[in-house]
């Protein structure tokens, strides 16, 4: 027994991440009454509104727990929309989970960007001299009205 309860002490611990939103709470709001501000004192602040659709609120969670090499490994996620009409009540909750994710992969390739091609000497000494300016004996803007100091 006493083996088995000490195995407790190496397992890692889980990391909340986002806003996880209570179901119970969650049951509380009801599409065509509820409103913004109903969904504020239940749920809190949303994690994020949508780009375009400022009456689209979503209320993102993860429970995550280190796995081998400390790399992070998703438990349990959820995502929680909530859609408003203008108006400002509740038209529509949707829930997601981790199954309803979808894998992305990325685009191969690199953009370009301007100066990247530079050596890394180039970079380091291209700036040497170019804001010394030596004084100009009595030229324009030399901020000296004739003759010597």
């Amino acid at each position: 027994m006493l083996s088995l309860g000490g195995c407790s002490l190496f397992a890692a611990n889980t990391t909340v991440r986002g806003n996880p939103v209570d179901r119970d709470s969650l049951k509380q709001l009801i599409p065509g009454t509820s409103t913004t501000a109903d969904a504020t004192s239940l749920l809190g602040s949303p994690t994020a509104r949508e780009t375009f659709d400022d009456n689209s609120w979503v209320y993102i969670s993860q429970i995550t727990q280190p796995r081998v090499g400390r790399l992070p490994g998703v438990l349990t996620q959820r995502v929680v929309v909530l859609t408003f009409d203008p108006n400002g009540t509740l038209r529509q909750v949707k829930t997601y989970n981790k199954r309803d994710a979808k894998s992305v992969s990325m685009a191969p390739g690199s953009t370009p960007s301007p100066g990247s091609s530079a050596s890394v000497l180039q970079q380091l000494f291209g700036n040497v001299g170019r804001f010394n300016q030596t004084p100009s004996s009595n030229g324009p803007g030399s901020g000296l009205s004739g003759g010597s100091l």
